[in-house]
């Protein structure tokens, strides 16, 4: 039996897990580029029972990549190759979330110096980031991004590939 040990805080997870069950990290696992997100409970907002989806990440370009864990588009990914990716509800978005849960110009993600910031927008339902609601925050590898209806995993390029 091996157990994989979370590279943030240290946690012996069982074989097979993905996220640390103590800090909720993304777990390294250096033979494999296929996560599975738990599919997401909407009525009570809680992991459902054993309907998890397998994903496969493939090449990862630019900064990263969004992965939809909830939502119309479950298992749909976003490769962040711009400086400054548009997210919302008009075409002309980068990354277009077509659903009335999500504003016509809902957030962005901008590449600063300190690394991916995710700016709301002035949105009505606003934009959280693990779970917490924010104007503005950095973007790490395994944090949860929700617009809308919509439930997103970010995946850093850089630790995916470390």
């Amino acid at each position: 039996m091996a157990y994989v040990f979370c590279n943030q805080c240290g946690h012996r997870n069982p074989p097979g897990a993905s996220f640390c069950s103590s800090c909720g990290n993304v777990l390294d696992l250096p033979d494999e580029r296929t996560v599975v997100i738990a599919q997401v409970d909407p009525m009570q907002d809680a992991p459902g029972s054993q309907d998890n989806a397998a994903i496969r990440l493939g090449d990862i370009s630019g900064h990263g990549v969004l992965v939809v864990r909830a939502g119309d588009l479950t298992g749909t990914r976003f490769s962040i190759t711009k400086d400054t990716t548009k997210i919302g509800r008009t075409t002309d978005s980068d990354i277009l979330l077509d659903d009335i849960s999500v504003s016509r110009s809902h957030a962005e993600i901008v590449n600063s110096k300190s690394g991916l910031l995710v700016r709301d927008l002035g949105s009505l339902n606003g934009t959280y980031v693990n779970q917490v609601l924010i104007e503005q925050s950095s973007l790490t590898h395994g944090d949860e991004l929700q617009i809308g209806k919509f439930r997103m995993v970010f995946f850093s390029k850089a630790d995916i590939l470390s």
